[in-house]
């Protein structure tokens, strides 16, 4: 067995170790700060006028009178049987079921976002990075900076307001339309759904409600991707192969595409996995802003409404997807990049 592949197992098993611990760090942080911020349950649920046996009898049932210690210690047993507990504001309903239900629309919030990340992102920083000292070159910087910058609620809400309200052109909110009737429950995903049911009436409904949030996500987040890919592909474009590749007369639109390009797109996989994680678990604002009836939405209103377990499973959920896919890359950037050291 080579030296190489002694490193690569080392570290494997040793990410495949600090996995669990970083899972918990995430869990035990998460229920401490809950119980932290002011606010009470009791007073959500019942709200400030009901009389104080009724929210002391609702604190009892809740096991929110135990001690701390205890009440971490009982949630971290009921974790480890994967039990998330159920929804104090949704007559009961087991977390699991709330995750089921919200997570699909979630995913395809971050899909077709990432989609329009990559395309925008790796289209400009191509762009930039070959055409050094242009006004081109120029404009993926100022495109990269200014995107990068700026507040995606704020976005939204211009979008919003230029597209929906003004022109008329896309709807405000929301994932379909009320009065149309959904595809039907295969994956979750409306696309997908369309798609295996044939109805193309349904999937064009479902990508013009996508086009907004989608888009606006998608623009934002191009800024990441144009700014590595413009970085890394103008250091390969600066390297002795490329150099060499030039000097024996091959043309540059073919140094550009055969040989600088895939070195440089190395890190953008680390990249586009770590943000695709990121927005599973932080698309809030995106979905708050265009009520798009995910995870994230759902997760603001358990906040809002002090539902604990809601959103110590929600948080938990949206911690093991960050730590698998991380977890992922991680081995998958090993392999495919000899220069990672161990």
């Amino acid at each position: 067995m080579s030296s190489r592949s002694k490193a690569l197992q080392y570290y494997i098993a040793t990410r495949l170790m600090l996995a669990p611990l970083m899972l918990f760090t995430i869990v035990s942080v998460v229920f401490l700060l809950l119980r932290a911020t002011p606010g009470d349950p009791a007073d959500a649920i019942l709200g400030n006028r009901a009389p104080e046996a009724a929210k002391q009898l609702l604190r009892e049932q809740l096991g929110l009178d135990a001690p701390l210690w205890l009440q971490y210690i009982t949630y971290l047993g009921r974790l480890l049987q994967l039990d998330l507990g159920s929804s104090l504001t949704s007559r009961g309903l087991p977390v699991w079921d709330v995750i089921q239900e919200h997570f699909p629309a979630t995913v395809e919030l971050a899909f077709f976002g990432m989609m329009v990340a990559v395309i925008i992102g790796v289209g400009v920083g191509m762009l930039s990075a070959s055409r050094q000292g242009t006004i081109f070159d120029v404009g993926g910087r100022l495109f990269g900076i200014i995107t990068y910058a700026l507040p995606l609620f704020w976005m939204g809400m211009v979008v919003q307001l230029v597209f929906s309200v003004k022109l008329g052109w896309f709807p405000l909110g929301t994932r379909f339309p009320l009065d149309v009737a959904p595809p039907s429950n295969i994956s979750g995903l409306y696309t997908l759904d369309s798609i295996l049911t044939g109805n193309l009436l349904q999937l064009r409904t479902a990508i013009y409600y996508l086009v907004l949030p989608c888009g606006t996500l998608g623009l934002l987040l191009s800024g990441i991707f144009e700014r590595i890919v413009r970085v890394n592909l103008r250091q390969t474009l600066q390297s002795d192969y490329v150099e060499a590749a030039r000097a024996r007369g091959i043309p540059e639109n073919k140094i550009l595409w055969n040989h600088a390009l895939k070195n440089a797109l190395i890190p953008v996989i680390t990249v586009l996995g770590l943000t695709f994680a990121a927005l599973l678990g932080g698309a809030v604002l995106t979905e708050v802003t265009f009520s798009w009836p995910g995870l994230g939405n759902r997760l603001y209103q358990a906040i809002s409404l002090r539902d604990y377990p809601t959103v110590q499973g929600i948080m938990v959920f949206f911690g093991a997807i960050v730590v698998v896919l991380s977890l992922a890359i991680d081995i998958v950037s090993a392999l495919i990049d000899p220069r990672i050291r161990y």
